[in-house]
């Protein structure tokens, strides 16, 4: 009778909690971590203390802030600036049109520079190198002010949405990103799409941007944020007051509220003169901030997955 030792089975791995557990920490790396602790930290509290100080500022009274006695906490708690914006029936107006210029024109936006970039993607696509060359050439150059207002008046485009949807409805470097994110994604896919017999079109509605929601969500807030913030082609293009986007209405307030201020107005005039910037901006942020922490979880993977890799 022949016995056949057996040999003893082999030790499971050790998990990598435990295995890292005795890594040995150089000191090299606890000086990284500790640089690194401090430099965030610092880049933080650099980005945060302006807003804060601001929105101090926005809820102060004059002779605080004149007095340059406001930093991080509001003195001589005040709600008068507020009011008297939000007391205007055309401050509601002009928001809401910021709200429809936006929507519009980032939805323009998005449509054209997804289509431009899914374009450019294919390699196989004659004058490629053209159209690449077209977009960055207008990232150095541009027709300038004069040939661009008359431009959008001849096309009729004046004291409407289009005139602030078209003029920037592609964004070079946002066209650059989605098309390095295209060029990664596998042809197999597009191939195997395409033997089941679908078109360009369906391949790109049913394919490539189901695969593509982080890239997209991405590109929306990039897009949102600048219309969101533009006021000057509405100060251009548009003639009628209730036509404005609530940029354009407080920047004409800070003008006013200015300029009474300098020639002598009344206490509560130079007490909005003071103020009304910092109001300003805490009107014009807020929603945006409301909205970021929704779409934070795609901007991230969505820049790294349309990011040049070497």
């Amino acid at each position: 009778m022949v016995t056949v030792e057996q040999k003893p089975a082999p030790a499971p791995p050790l998990p990598v909690a435990r295995r890292r557990r005795g890594m040995k920490v150089t000191r090299g790396y606890r000086v990284f971590q500790a640089v690194n602790a401090v430099v965030l930290t610092v880049v933080v509290i650099v980005t945060l203390y302006p807003f804060v100080n601001v929105v101090a500022r926005s809820f102060s009274q004059e002779a605080y802030i004149r007095a340059g006695q406001v930093n991080l906490v509001p003195r001589g708690f005040n709600l008068s600036t507020y009011k008297l914006v939000m007391a205007d029936d055309m401050f509601w107006a002009n928001y809401r049109n910021t709200v429809f210029y936006t929507v519009v024109a980032t939805a323009v936006a998005i449509v054209l520079t997804t289509c431009y970039a899914y374009v450019l993607s294919k390699k196989h696509l004659r004058g490629r190198s053209a159209l690449v060359g077209v977009a960055v050439f207008t990232m150095f150059f541009s027709g300038g002010l004069i040939p661009n207002y008359i431009l959008v008046t001849s096309l009729g485009l004046k004291n409407s949405v289009w005139a602030i949807a078209l003029p920037n409805a592609i964004s070079v470097f946002n066209l650059l990103v989605m098309k390095a994110f295209f060029e990664s994604m596998p042809v197999e896919l597009e191939e195997a799409a395409a033997v089941d017999g679908l078109d360009t079109y369906r391949i790109l509605w049913r394919i490539v941007l189901p695969l593509s929601k982080a890239m997209i969500a991405t590109m929306v807030l990039f897009y949102a944020v600048a219309f969101w913030n533009s006021w000057f082609s509405a100060f251009l293009y548009m003639d009628q007051s209730d036509l404005f986007p609530v940029t354009v209405y407080l920047r004409n307030l800070i003008a006013g509220a200015t300029g009474a201020g300098s020639v002598g107005a009344a206490d509560a005039d130079l007490q909005t003169a003071a103020n009304i910037q910092a109001v300003t901006i805490v009107l014009t942020v807020v929603p945006i901030l409301l909205v970021y922490p929704f779409v934070q979880r795609y901007f991230v993977s969505g820049v790294m997955l349309g990011a040049v890799k070497g």
